[in-house]
């Protein structure tokens, strides 16, 4: 369990790091007259992200959830793959990614890295670690909850996300 303690709270420090780079680019974004939208859903995404970084710890202490190596060793791989497509998307959309929806108007979607193949490659990347991360340790009960959960967010941030693109000039 502490390796997988370990694995958890590398994720809580690369969240944060996203929200540093977040916050960076929020500030750019809006200085070049960046509309924000979906501000209501914002912070049910985080409660949802919070929540699932601790039940991730949680389950696995309180149900004596074993490490499976035939489920853990897969998820895990799973897992990382999830923050390397994560990483590209940030990367590949510089300062306008975010943890917002906030669109510059006048500019284009990208159509470059990730997102030459998918139009919301952020969103596998979440929908993967969110069911795989707790696995990693068989937290059966956490991934299914918090996959739910995320499903039923992402309809709304999708929806919002979509709407807010829409505005913008042709790819």
């Amino acid at each position: 369990m502490p390796w997988y303690a370990l694995l958890v709270l590398a994720v809580a420090v690369e969240r944060v790091a996203e929200l540093v780079v977040a916050r960076r680019n929020a500030a750019w974004t809006l200085a070049r007259a960046g509309v924000e939208h979906g501000r209501g859903h914002y912070p049910v995404m985080v409660a949802l992200h919070t929540g699932l970084l601790a039940c991730c710890l949680l389950e696995p202490l309180l149900a004596d959830c074993p490490f499976l190596p035939a489920l853990g060793w897969p998820m895990l791989a799973l897992a990382l793959s999830a923050q390397a497509l994560r990483w590209w998307c940030i990367a590949t959309l510089g300062p306008y990614w975010n943890t917002r929806v906030i669109v510059v108007p006048g500019t284009r979607p990208v159509g470059a890295g990730p997102y030459r193949f998918l139009r919301h490659p952020n969103y596998l990347a979440v929908v993967v670690e969110v069911a795989a991360l707790p696995l990693v340790h068989s937290a059966w009960l956490t991934a299914a909850v918090f996959t739910a959960a995320n499903a039923m967010l992402l309809t709304v941030r999708l929806r919002c996300e979509n709407t807010a693109l829409a505005q913008l000039a042709p790819a």
